[in-house]
């Protein structure tokens, strides 16, 4: 009976003990994340609703999302990639189903790693699905659209309610964005708008996921959002925009080819890149379609290496959008180490670009009447820091940002073999993946 008692004592420490190491285990996954909960606030019956979950892979190994599941029909989630180099980033975007669902949601979004490092990270969704508002269609769809050319599309605000209601606002962050707001019926319990939206030609190339915000004299539920969606296509567009050159080894040569593409014929001025490693090899004729080899010679530094390459033509004033180049060079790794959630003194993630509030989302402007009847402008009032919370909020920004370059020359923390006898690689103990280390 003491053996029993003794047995039990030691199997419920044993347990006691292991729960921190799972929360240890977890904390890596959730380093990834830079938030894990999202509020969608009040949104119209049938629009478009998503938030996306921006997942960094701040660890020297890869890391695979085996999957991701909703405890809740409303929420439904999908990944950008299952699969995140070093410095990659993915999305978990969750899209909240306005048209089946009416009232007040929530959902538990669960994302799953596997491979060498397992563990799960749970985010959390809600809002709440009016009724009494409606969008045809749900979201303002632009499509593809040639730089330089505006873009109108129409929207039908249709409510049911109160017969007094009104929209006496529309707002956004955009400057690019135009809106022409006319009231079309108001009858016992009904009002209609139409919205008329436009691009403006200002518009630079990029992909465009923003938003709208209509501002009722509904005191309950003054703001509703509209999602804006498309891509603005530059007159000449380079590909791919994340070059991989692979794996070489020290003092060899590897190289690979970018396709710049235009609508007419124009001349490739130069290529430049701040690393003399990368030679590139330009054709000085006009053409529409320019392939340029991208040559990288190795030095005797081994690690992962990050360049951006800036491309020049005479069709614009204006470098084209950075060409991100990857490279491993091959050498002798440093010693395994102890768990990333171990850090030592010298240890730091990817530096991270510093960080910018929102810009604030301000009245849009009409612009001139061109044979059409204008509309009484709405009045204008700054909406309260309070009443900005629950609004959507539609990422990545409304043009393609510069990529996030992860730091060269990566360092681990070495730390002596403190691992059971006969295992020889400290790396199989590891509860998470290393995290990538400063420059030097």
């Amino acid at each position: 009976m003491h053996w029993r008692a003794l047995s039990i004592a030691v199997l419920m420490a044993a347990v006691a003990a292991g729960k921190p190491a799972l929360a240890r285990a977890q904390d890596w996954a959730q380093k990834m994340f830079d938030h894990q909960d999202y509020d969608f606030g009040s949104v119209a019956r049938g629009a478009e609703a998503q938030h996306r979950f921006p997942i960094k892979n701040v660890y020297q190994e890869d890391i695979h999302i085996s999957g991701v599941s909703s405890s809740c029909g409303c929420t439904l989630p999908r990944l950008s990639q299952d699969l995140l180099k070093s410095g990659e980033t993915a999305y978990v975007i969750a899209d909240f189903d306005t048209r089946s669902f009416q009232g007040p949601h929530s959902a538990t979004v669960t994302v799953r790693f596997d491979g060498q490092f397992s563990g799960e990270v749970r985010l959390q969704v809600k809002g709440n699905i009016r009724k009494d508002v409606v969008f045809i269609p749900g979201k303002i769809d632009l499509g593809t659209v040639d730089a330089g050319n505006p873009m109108e599309r129409k929207i039908h605000v249709a409510y049911a309610g109160r017969s007094d209601w009104q929209i006496v606002d529309v707002r956004s962050a955009n400057p690019n964005f135009e809106v022409e707001l006319a009231p079309k019926d108001r009858t016992a319990g009904r009002v209609d708008y139409e919205l008329l939206f436009r691009l403006k030609p200002t518009a630079t190339a990029g992909y465009i996921n923003d938003r709208l915000t209509i501002v009722t004299n509904d005191s309950a539920n003054r703001l509703i959002p509209l999602a804006v969606e498309g891509n603005v296509v530059a007159s000449v567009t380079v590909s791919p925009s994340s070059l991989q050159m692979g794996t070489v080894k020290p003092g060899s040569k590897v190289t690979k080819q970018l396709i710049v593409k235009g609508k007419g014929e124009f001349h490739v001025l130069r290529v430049e890149c701040d690393d003399p490693a990368f030679k590139f090899q330009v054709n000085e004729q006009a053409k529409k379609l320019h392939l340029i080899p991208v040559t990288y010679t190795a030095g005797d530094k081994a690690g992962k290496f990050v360049k951006k390459l800036r491309i020049f033509t005479d069709a614009t004033s204006a470098a084209l959008p950075e060409v991100v180049a990857h490279v491993v060079v091959e050498g002798d790794a440093a010693p395994a180490a102890a768990p990333a959630t171990e850090k030592s003194a010298t240890e730091k993630p990817i530096a991270e670009k510093p960080s910018s509030e929102k810009p604030a989302e301000k009245s849009i402007e009409k612009p001139a009447s061109k044979g059409m009847e204008e509309p009484a402008k709405p009045a204008v009032t700054p909406a309260p820091e309070n009443e900005k919370k629950g609004s959507v909020d539609f990422l990545p920004p409304t043009t393609t940002p510069a990529p996030e370059v992860p730091l060269e020359n990566p360092k681990r923390e070495v730390r002596p073999d403190r691992g059971q006898p006969g295992v020889k690689d400290p790396a199989a103990r590891r509860s998470g993946p290393w995290r990538i280390g400063s420059l030097p």
